[in-house]
């Protein structure tokens, strides 16, 4: 069930939330500014084409554009011109459960992932597009529709900086069902996750043929590089239990890690599949390089198909 949304308490919002929503604004705004606002418009593209004006043809216009009612009319050839329609429907689909609570650097994850989004967000808003917001754990907890402007961006970030779930682990297939039953028209679609789940194949399958899917997998280094300090005690943050793990075992360590390398190649066969992108965002190094490799792979793509 999906969490009603609360009504803002008596008060306000506290002065350390709003501190740290102006802090990503001003830093996601620069870089989409200064890196991302070009790119993403190349990138991602309108739903369709739709009518401008006629003008007169000239040598080298395709003749499959010629009006041929204004030219029966006007006894000289006239073709119709076209414009993208620019506007798309971007979805934020945010993973927040425990793991997300955890970093070994400055920012835990949710943290990266929040900013990480306002950048998405404001290069969205700053093209025309809508914004709306999923936020999930082992279940659908909050969802914002679409919407425009710079205040609807801020309410967005201000929500992946201050909700607290209810659940605690994480389900990928609810999220993915819901976008199938809300939105009808094609949606460009930003799944960030760490993918510690369990299996969401099918689900991901329809939404991948219906929308623009694209993975976004926020990890720390940590979790998959455990350093030689000898016994220590591990608590999973989804499911509460408890081992303890030698990490100065190298037997132990080359199967943890093994284990884990095994779970990202079925993810990235899974994504590739179904020609979902993956983008790899390290919570202790700068999201701006792998997110404009991802921009650059894409218009890469995109003029290799017009060849």
């Amino acid at each position: 069930m999906i969490r009603p949304e609360p009504r803002q308490r008596k008060g306000g919002i506290p002065p350390e939330i709003l501190a740290a929503v102006r802090r990503i604004e001003i830093r996601t705004r620069r870089l989409v500014e200064e890196v991302f606002s070009g790119e993403y418009h190349s990138v991602f593209k309108g739903t369709g084409m739709e009518f401008r004006e006629v003008r007169e043809y000239v040598p080298g216009d395709d003749i499959r554009s010629i009006d041929w009612n204004v030219t029966a009319r006007t006894g000289d050839p006239f073709v119709k011109l076209y414009e993208e329609e620019r506007e798309l429907t971007v979805v934020l689909a945010v993973d927040m459960s425990r793991s997300g609570w955890f970093g070994s650097g400055e920012a835990m994850k949710v943290e990266v992932a929040a900013e990480l989004c306002g950048v998405l967000a404001f290069a969205a808003i700053a093209n025309k597009d809508k914004v709306g917001l999923i936020l999930f754990s082992d279940r659908v907890e909050k969802f914002i529709p679409p919407g425009k402007g710079k205040s609807h961006v801020l309410r967005l970030i201000r929500e992946l900086l201050t909700f607290k779930p209810e659940g605690t682990g994480t389900d990928l297939n609810d999220p993915l069902r819901l976008l199938g039953s809300v939105f009808k028209r094609r949606a460009t679609v930003f799944l960030v996750s760490d993918f510690w789940t369990g299996n969401f194949d099918v689900s991901l399958g329809v939404i991948a043929r219906r929308h623009d899917l694209v993975a976004v997998r926020v990890r720390d280094p940590r979790e998959t590089a455990l350093p030689p300090v000898g016994l220590v005690g591990w608590r999973d943050a989804e499911t509460g239990r408890e081992v303890v793990v030698d990490t100065s075992s190298p037997r132990l360590v080359a199967e943890l890690v093994g284990q884990v390398a095994a779970r990202d190649r079925h993810l990235e066969l899974q994504l590739n599949s179904r020609g979902v992108d993956l983008v790899d965002i390290d919570v202790t190094a700068s999201y701006v390089p792998p997110l404009r490799e991802f921009f650059l792979r894409r218009e890469g793509r995109r003029l290799r198909g017009r060849s």
